[in-house]
């Protein structure tokens, strides 16, 4: 336990470190721990840590955990992985939040099955900001239609934007999306979050004005 308690210390002092850099209060960033493929008892570690949001990719793996870990009712379980069709009742009905919406399709089968709940789901699309063909997410064209659209859905709550932008992109890059992410703060009053940086680039995500970093491996150890 001693392990996980040290590593998340070590990461709130990256992130408090970048916070003091360019002058904003180390509680505008959230640490998101990437728990994907890592069991229950390690999550259990890094709540007991202090840690309550946790990123879940495999839909079967992540529903498990989220019934084993039930008594831990202050967890937020945000989904992050790629979005399938035929998985959007499972998500919409276990999770928190959801990352990574790009199409009109995803978000009205999860706004649908969300029905069901009795609080909104909170949403972030997801931008291919750097316009990499392997990455999933919108061009920079197609999302006014997109966040337009799930602003009406009654069931959504457009939270904001993310991106996994590419390896050793540029601080132009990262500059672009929160350009892009005030332009739509001033459309959609309830857009509060700029979800990007990860281990290797958390520094200049922030310093960049993101809201909402993933770590990982640097919490859990290296996937197994």
């Amino acid at each position: 336990m001693t392990l996980i308690k040290d590593n998340i210390a070590a990461i709130e002092a990256q992130i408090s470190q970048a916070c003091n850099q360019c002058k904003r209060s180390e509680t505008d960033v959230t640490l998101l721990a990437v728990s994907k493929t890592k069991p229950s008892s390690l999550i259990e570690q890094a709540y007991a840590a202090g840690q309550r949001a946790f990123g879940e990719s495999y839909v079967q793996e992540s529903v498990e955990k989220i019934t084993q870990l039930s008594h831990l009712s202050d967890i937020c379980w945000h989904f992050i992985g790629p979005i399938q069709s035929n998985k959007t009742r499972q998500i919409a009905e276990n999770f928190t939040w959801v990352h990574g919406i790009d199409r009109i399709k995803i978000a009205t089968r999860l706004n649908e099955h969300r029905s069901t709940q009795d609080t909104p789901l909170n949403v972030c699309l997801q931008i291919n900001i750097s316009n990499e063909i392997s990455k999933s997410g919108v061009l920079l064209n197609e999302l006014p239609e997109l966040a337009q659209y799930v602003n009406t859905c009654d069931n959504l709550v457009l939270r904001g934007i993310m991106a996994i932008p590419e390896k050793n992109a540029s601080a132009e890059t990262f500059e672009k999306m929160h350009e892009v992410f005030n332009s739509l703060k001033k459309t959609y009053p309830s857009i509060d979050t700029l979800s990007m940086g990860m281990s290797g680039d958390m520094e200049q995500a922030i310093i960049s004005g993101s809201t909402m970093v993933r770590v990982g491996t640097a919490i859990f150890g290296a996937r197994s």
